[in-house]
């Protein structure tokens, strides 16, 4: 099964990915991605423009390969806001999406207090994006499973 787990920064996305993933799933997760790449002592959440090209890349690479299993194991990739392109992909793989929103002033606190200031903008966006939307699945608060 594929699990497309999306929100916007700081919402809990990862938390709900430990809560569910057992050891032997995958989870492709861009965050982790470009931690085990930087040096000893790079910040949790890394987002110089170099790191963040090859984890990309290292992302898509791992996302393709994993989709190939998806009858041998469970896949949990996180992926915020995914586009209407990314959706058809994972829904051709019978993707189960699940969305992760505490709501939006947790979000900002959580930004304000553990994230670089930049993602407030990037969650402003998801916010902006969302509203008027169906959501593709009921929304999970981040601590409420």
């Amino acid at each position: 099964m594929l699990y497309v787990v999306t929100g916007p920064p700081a919402a809990g996305k990862s938390s709900w990915i430990e809560a569910h993933a057992i050891a032997a799933d995958i989870v492709i997760d861009l965050d982790r991605i470009t931690s085990a790449l930087t040096g000893p002592g790079a910040a949790a959440w890394c987002q110089h423009p170099l790191h963040l090209r090859v984890a990309h890349r290292a992302r898509f690479a791992a996302i393709d390969e994993a989709l190939q299993h998806l009858d041998r194991l469970d896949v949990y990739l996180i992926h915020s806001q995914p586009s209407p392109k990314a959706l058809a992909k994972y829904r051709r793989h019978q993707a189960r999406i699940v969305v992760v929103d505490p709501g939006e002033q947790i979000v900002m606190a959580r930004i304000e207090a553990m994230r670089a200031p930049e993602m407030r903008r990037v969650a402003t966006r998801w916010y902006r994006a969302r509203r008027g939307r169906t959501p593709e699945a009921m929304p999970h608060a981040s601590r409420r499973w």
